[in-house]
């Protein structure tokens, strides 16, 4: 199953009423991975009045935390975590400090500013979609290579390696849920002249349109 989560560290900066917001997210594979993020932005913010959080530490939503680091019940931890969710990122951490700038901002403005401040970081974020993919070792013989190379720039594939030996064989990545038609449309193009195994599974993170990163 796919989904969405950042792919590389992101930090953002805003002042809001004297206050200074500072946003750092990153990927988290875990929740170790999350409480390691949570303390380097600690430790470099020491001084910081407040250093709140929130992340789903998996690829379902159910492993999730959050905390309000000082602020008002509910102004802070909740509003960043419910922006995670409105845009439906998993294994994603976001920590948001907070240096006291003398005027308080109430509950509804703190709520709009933690929230705010975490939506604003996300849309600069590099944000992916995580697909489950196969890799398949293609062999065909020579005199059968070109008409391989047309059936493979018809499909949505990577080509990982190509090996000359005595036959030719092309390691090639698809997405998981299109690998059995992929092995079928090849069989079918190649009339039977190849030869297709299924090599490992992994992750692959596909960066995703503007679109579908905007959903709020």
């Amino acid at each position: 199953m796919s989904y969405l989560s950042v792919y590389a560290p992101c930090s953002y900066e805003k002042m809001i009423e004297r206050s200074r917001f500072i946003a750092n997210i990153d990927h988290a594979e875990n929740e170790e991975e999350a409480r390691a993020f949570l303390q380097k932005i600690r430790t470099q913010h020491m001084q910081a009045t407040h250093n709140c959080f929130a992340y789903v530490a998996d690829t379902l939503g159910n492993l999730l935390r959050f905390s309000d680091d000082g602020e008002p019940q509910g102004t802070a931890g909740m509003p960043i975590l419910e922006v995670l969710r409105s845009k439906k990122l998993m294994q994603t951490v976001v920590v948001i400090t907070r240096y006291f700038g003398g005027i308080k901002l109430g509950s509804g403005g703190l709520v709009r500013a933690y929230s705010g401040t975490a939506a604003d970081a996300l849309a600069k974020a590099d944000i992916r979609e995580y697909t489950p993919c196969q890799e398949l070792l293609c062999t065909v013989q020579y005199e059968n290579f070109d008409a391989f190379k047309k059936f493979l720039s018809q499909k949505d594939c990577t080509i990982e390696d190509t090996q000359y030996s005595d036959k030719i064989r092309v390691k090639v990545a698809v997405k998981e849920n299109i690998a059995d038609k992929f092995c079928s449309d090849a069989a079918d193009f190649m009339s039977g002249k190849i030869v297709l195994e299924k090599g490992k599974g992994f992750i692959f993170p596909f960066p995703v349109t503007d679109l579908l990163r905007q959903n709020d």
